[in-house]
């Protein structure tokens, strides 16, 4: 037999090559389409369910209406429960990301103890919101420190959102190179403004987005808020306490509004972002 015929023989043989190739990138797209039916369909239907003229949550709608839309921008306890939860996550996202920031920037150095106070800072995540919850309530009332929004559920939900905001600055700053700060003091740079002038600017877009996470964090939050705001509400207490066996119609009016308010806050964030990753002139 000759060469040639041994070698078409192989190639008969021998599937294509590119055949296990297509196949992959078949799966892999079947894959990614399923992961996106899967995020993105629910997200649909609850803006779809948003417009339902029916009294009860699901499919086939009877209707189109935007009365659900108006009992949420009607009620003054909707009202003020997302207001509450804006300005607690707001409040709480600033708080703890300046302190995971300072506590981060303190962590570049070596002291004793340093990995036990880590451990301690990282000690909110472990504990069971159920727990924490409960912690918080005894711990409060024995203080005697009356419950609201300012008095009690802010230290809580600061608690809860700074190891996460310690996790996501500490990696950052860790990493950076701390000859440069050197140099800048060897210029004459006091070490506050070389971290103004120098460190910030290469950390602001990790900043920022830990201000971001830490806002969806704390707006998100259920347990530890029941059990640390007392009669005032967030969008979660409120709505847990609207709910009976049987599913409010306004509900996914609800969570549309929540999710633009979340969206928003996003584009803010990657705004600032960008503006911080632009080259200055």
């Amino acid at each position: 037999m000759s060469t040639a015929t041994r070698a078409d023989l192989a190639t008969e043989a021998a599937p294509p090559a590119d055949t296990a190739g297509r196949i992959r990138r078949a799966v892999l797209a079947v894959y990614a389409g399923l992961f996106y039916v899967v995020l993105y369909l629910p997200i649909l239907l609850l803006l779809v369910l948003s417009f339902n003229e029916s009294q009860t949550i699901g499919l086939p709608m009877k209707g189109a209406t935007l009365r659900w839309y108006g009992e949420v921008f009607g009620s003054q306890k909707m009202l003020a429960s997302i207001a509450n939860s804006v300005m607690l996550g707001i409040a709480s996202a600033l708080i703890a990301t300046v302190l995971a920031l300072m506590l981060a920037m303190g962590f570049r150095q070596d002291f004793p103890f340093k990995g036990l106070l880590m451990k301690i800072i990282l000690l909110p995540i472990l504990i069971p919101g159920i727990v924490g919850g409960i912690i918080y309530l005894i711990f409060f009332g024995y203080a005697e420190i009356p419950f609201g929004v300012w008095t009690t559920a802010l230290p809580v939900h600061v608690t809860w959102v700074l190891p996460f905001a310690f996790l996501t600055l500490f990696p950052r700053l860790h990493g950076f190179d701390r000859s440069i700060e050197e140099a800048a003091a060897d210029l004459g740079a006091r070490p506050f403004m070389a971290f103004r002038r120098i460190v910030f600017p290469v950390i602001k877009p990790g900043v920022v987005a830990t201000v971001m996470f830490a806002f969806t964090l704390s707006f998100d939050e259920f347990i530890r808020t029941l059990f640390s705001i007392g009669s005032q509400r967030t969008v979660p207490v409120h709505l847990w306490s609207l709910l009976s066996d049987q599913m409010a119609p306004f509900l996914p009016a609800v969570g549309v509004v929540i999710m633009v308010i979340s969206m928003l806050v996003s584009l803010a964030g990657f705004a600032a972002s960008a503006r911080a990753d632009r080259p200055r002139r």
